[in-house]
């Protein structure tokens, strides 16, 4: 398993706007390709106007199979531009959770 941990510093004050259309529109999208969301997060503390929204695969094939039909939807894709410009900075990270993780661990129900 591997977690993909996706940062994004937004606009200033652009986190409401982000979160309402991600949730009325986005969020569906990635789920139907994407699969287990781990979780999805704001800041409230330290780095201001920040999102983490983390992901579960089973392997890098398995993750790359998957962000490549999520990117070739073309609802995905119509649904891009309304986030595309509240966006300043991306980050992307892959991870393999040790085994003693509780998330993806070998002793990981996740």
């Amino acid at each position: 398993m591997f977690v993909e941990i996706r940062t994004y510093r937004l606009k200033n004050g652009a986190i409401p706007a982000y979160l309402k259309v991600v949730e009325e529109e986005g969020i569906a999208i990635q789920k139907a390709h994407l699969g287990q969301l781990v979780g999805y997060f704001s800041s409230e503390i330290g780095p201001i106007n920040e999102i983490v929204h983390i992901w579960a695969f089973d392997s890098l094939d398995d993750r790359e199979r998957r962000r490549s039909a999520l990117m070739a939807d073309p609802a995905w894709q119509a649904f891009l531009p309304r986030i595309r410009d509240l966006i300043e900075v991306a980050e992307n990270k892959i991870m393999k959770p040790a085994r003693f993780s509780p998330v993806g661990g070998e002793t990981s129900h996740f």
